[in-house]
């Protein structure tokens, strides 16, 4: 059980999560295999890869939630009510394959960038119908 379940309230639930695309894995994997014989890639190939196995993202029916860290917790947690905007930023090759980034925009909170995932805009959609409270 992750963070995000373990931290919902009486009567919350898990609407959607977000996933790291196979694009991120792959860019950690070439990081390694042509900078491997350097110490740098070793380096960019494991703290790219933990930082995808530690993070966990997700919208509840209360609130948004971004989990990171393995050895420190920094969660970023924004009640659906105080989102203002949600920004998505697609690349030519992210419309093609299927991946971007999210920016979240609150009152009380500046911002809340998100890495690369997997389906930006169903996400987006996600977060919209939480908001809307048409969640069954």
């Amino acid at each position: 059980m992750g963070y995000i379940e373990q931290s919902l309230g009486d009567g919350e639930r898990l609407v959607a999560r977000a996933h790291f695309h196979w694009w991120y894995t792959a860019k950690a994997w070439l990081a390694l295999i042509f900078l491997g014989i350097f110490i740098i890639g070793i380096v960019i190939f494991v703290s790219m890869m933990v930082r995808k196995w530690t993070t966990e993202i997700g919208v509840t029916t209360h609130r948004f939630v971004q989990k990171e860290g393995l050895f420190r917790l920094n969660t970023y947690e924004v009640a659906l009510h105080n989102i203002e905007g949600v920004r998505v930023n697609q690349s030519f090759w992210g419309r093609l394959f299927g991946f971007g980034s999210l920016r979240i925009e609150g009152t009380g909170v500046d911002h809340v960038d998100l890495p690369t995932i997997a389906d930006p805009i169903a996400f987006r959609a996600a977060i919209e119908t939480a908001k809307s409270g048409d969640t069954h």
